[in-house]
């Protein structure tokens, strides 16, 4: 949220000297956000009245509650709790939010035998949101994308067709190609970790095998890199800047997951590198696309990518018990 509030309010800052009308937009989302954000902190701190909350539940005299249960409560939720992982083991990723848990690559996703499926699940899709949306900030920053507004007589069509067509691409360099090759390798340099703490993963349970796991990871780099040099020839660049990027981008990806470097065994330098490539290399994409990248809008979105190491370091608590295991030192085992 506190990295949401960021954009919005970097996006609004680069855009007012050329675009006062999105800026003007901007600053109201951003107003809009810190309204929300106060109801919802006046909320969590407004005290609950225990009788009110006592008063709906209709628990037999003797039960005692959280954190004062006694035994029978204690082996009851066991029994609850071992037969509800016992109906994830065997559920079916057909069926209702099992089925896009699995697609989007969600933890405690169902299983499939569809192979295309276990490859989409491979690149997570629910993690290319940030980076489409850094695209997007990144080319509305540049000031020189062109909206298409229908009920404006003096916007060109054409030319916000073919601004949105380029962006789309960036959007699809970043989120499928080059973010599904990073959490495909990712996976693939985690198996062991992932087979402790998420043995339903397509590599630990075995779905896809180990040469399939490989053609993915090498066929999503050299697509992204083939798809980089063309948006460098469709912007008409002189140097091949975003090609330049993806190259980094799946560099620092490659030394973030694989040994001997394998920066997530350290907590702080890896996390800030995963940030930092999920906020800062879509920006300076998109910016690239429409405009010229220069140092203080590295430097901007440098400072923004903090937002990323907390997400990354909130990620983390999920593997603890395998990380520990593996005598992997991110921050949360450290």
């Amino acid at each position: 949220f506190a990295g949401a509030l960021c954009g919005l309010f970097c996006l609004s800052t680069a855009t007012f000297s050329r675009h006062p009308s999105a800026a003007a937009m901007m600053r109201a989302l951003l107003k809009l956000c810190c309204v929300a954000a106060g109801l919802s902190l006046s909320q969590a701190l407004t005290p609950r009245s225990p009788v009110r909350q006592l008063s709906k539940l209709s628990a037999p005299a003797e039960a005692t509650f959280f954190p004062f249960a006694s035994s029978e409560e204690i082996a009851k939720n066991a029994e609850a709790s071992t037969a509800l992982y016992a109906r994830k083991e065997g559920k079916d990723s057909s069926v209702g939010s099992d089925a896009a848990r699995q697609l989007l690559g969600m933890r405690s996703a169902g299983e499939t035998e569809d192979i295309w499926k276990i490859r989409l699940q491979l690149t997570k899709p629910v993690t290319w949101v940030p980076l489409i949306w850094g695209v997007a900030c990144g080319a509305a920053a540049s000031g020189n994308y062109h909206w298409w507004n229908p009920l404006d007589a003096n916007s060109d069509m054409m030319l916000g067709l073919t601004d949105a067509a380029k962006a789309a691409t960036c959007m699809v360099l970043s989120g499928p190609f080059l973010t599904g090759y990073t959490q495909t390798m990712n996976d693939w340099y985690d198996r062991e970790i992932d087979a402790i703490n998420e043995p339903y993963r397509p590599i630990p349970s075995g779905a896809i095998s180990e040469g399939q796991v490989i053609a993915q990871i090498w066929v999503l780099l050299l697509a992204g890199l083939g798809l980089a040099g063309a948006l460098d020839l469709w912007a008409g660049h002189s140097s091949p800047d975003i090609l330049l990027l993806s190259i980094g981008g799946a560099f620092i990806s490659y030394i973030y997951s694989a040994p001997p470097l394998k920066l997530k065994q350290n907590g702080w330098v890896g996390n800030y590198a995963l940030g930092s490539s999920y906020i800062s290399l879509p920006w300076w994409c998109g910016q690239a696309m429409f405009g010229h990248l220069s140092l203080p809008v590295c430097v901007l979105t440098l400072l923004y990518s903090w937002a990323g190491l907390g997400i990354a370091i909130v990620n983390d608590f999920k593997s603890v018990e395998g990380d520990r295991a593996m005598g992997l030192q991110s921050l949360p085992v450290a």
